[in-house]
């Protein structure tokens, strides 16, 4: 059966707020949860972005929820660095900690002044980054030369069972590419026909089996005005083409990039009804396409309605 989860934003929240709405959605029944990891918010709008990495601990140490982040190793991150964080999380946390990796956004990654590659390079460097992730986690010595240098690097913390490494994807390509080596997928709401056909690529790539996880984006609110509203202002971005999504490299950039688009453009791209009814219709669809979690982000900012409400009139209807 589906699980619903929730996801932490760190693009609209302080850290503390963060951690706040995360033990709400704990005490709410929410069983698993997922937050972001960005350097810049997308948008001066949302004004916030604090460290994943020590956030997670904290959350893990509060909540009994289970945890995962998508991150991209490789150019603001070294593989070996979040090997040995992710394996001090999945040691402290048995079985309550995963992790998705992707091949990033300039926004985050551009900061360290190397040249934004390609896609295909930067795919090539993802690949090689969870090969060095996954032989640190087995205690192997690692030096390699390639896409990313590692020398004589070894891991002596380690869980006993490494964290599970899914694909973030989102489109049928990088989900066909991603099936044979990850071990699940996660991808963000879209057209139900285009999710279709990123999971149906994900299986035919070598994913037939795996888990397959859905970040659902969505604002709920007291009125339809006050959520196509927080959509308008708070997610803009999720209109962009995807190429943008990665290539844009600063919140000014894409301020820039949204200011012509109008709260119809957005409320294509943002799921934006006041009624949860109807956001529980459109999650028993995403649950009838095989998707095993749902990750709800609702962009509003009363976090506290939002989980009430959900909680009694969705979560009731899912695997608690």
């Amino acid at each position: 059966m589906t699980c619903i989860g929730y996801h932490c934003s760190h693009e609209q929240y302080l850290p503390s707020q963060l951690l706040r709405n995360a033990k709400l959605a704990a005490q709410a029944g929410f069983r698993m949860a997922m937050c972001s990891d960005h350097f810049h918010p997308w948008s001066e709008r949302q004004g916030q972005s604090g460290f994943t990495w020590s956030w997670l601990g904290a959350a893990l140490e509060s909540t009994p929820l289970s945890f995962g982040t998508v991150c991209a190793p490789g150019q603001r991150y070294h593989p070996a660095v979040i090997a040995q964080a992710a394996a001090t999380l999945a040691e402290m946390y048995p079985g309550r900690f995963w992790m998705a990796a992707g091949s990033g956004e300039a926004l985050n990654e551009s900061i360290t002044g190397e040249p934004w590659p390609a896609k295909s390079r930067r795919r090539e460097r993802l690949k090689e980054c969870v090969d060095v992730m996954r032989a640190l986690w087995a205690g192997d010595t690692v030096s390699r030369t390639g896409a990313v240098q590692v020398r004589n690097a070894r891991l002596y913390s380690r869980p006993a069972r490494s964290p599970a490494v899914h694909a973030a994807c989102l489109s049928p390509e990088t989900a066909e590419w991603a099936g044979g080596w990850a071990d699940g997928m996660i991808t963000v709401s879209q057209d139900h026909a285009q999710m279709r056909e990123v999971l149906d690529a994900f299986r035919r790539g070598g994913g037939a089996g795996k888990p397959v996880y859905l970040q659902v984006v969505l604002s709920h609110a007291a009125s339809e005005e006050e959520a196509l509203h927080a959509a308008a202002t708070q997610w803009r971005q999720a209109a962009l083409d995807k190429a943008l999504l990665a290539d844009l490299d600063t919140p000014a950039a894409f301020d820039r990039a949204t200011e012509h688009l109008t709260p119809k453009d957005v409320a294509a791209s943002v799921r934006v009804s006041a009624n949860a009814e109807q956001h529980l219709e459109w999650l028993l669809r995403d649950a009838e396409l095989g998707f095993d979690a749902l990750f709800l982000h609702n962009v509003h900012h009363d976090q506290q309605a939002f989980v009430e409400t959900f909680a009694e009139k969705v979560l009731p209807h899912f695997d608690r």
